[in-house]
């Protein structure tokens, strides 16, 4: 089951120092769940600043990912402030067709 996410940090003028304090954890814990992100980065401003995240996940479940975003460092430490989820389905990675 793949599910997309499109979160955008807040726009405080602590909204960037946060995103860099949380990032080292971010990364790391996206590291701890190999396999689950199928791609993930950041969503730039027209300046080429980090304004949000964009990533693509596969769980075995519903279950399975509400426990990942449980303890998502970018949730819990108040960095996405708008986060949009929707379920999703990957057609072509890489150039090469992998889904239907």
């Amino acid at each position: 089951m793949q599910f997309i996410i499109h979160a955008y940090d807040g726009t405080d003028a602590d909204a960037m120092d946060r995103r860099m304090a949380a990032r080292p954890k971010h990364l790391a814990y996206a590291a701890q769940i190999k396999g689950r992100v199928i791609c993930g980065g950041g969503i730039l401003d027209d300046e080429g600043r980090m304004i949000g995240s964009a990533m693509v996940f596969e769980f075995p479940s519903q279950e399975d990912f509400d426990e990942y975003l449980k303890n998502e460092p970018y949730i819990v430490e108040g960095v996405w402030k708008d986060i949009r989820i929707n379920r999703y389905n990957t057609v072509i990675l890489n150039n090469e067709k992998i889904g239907a």
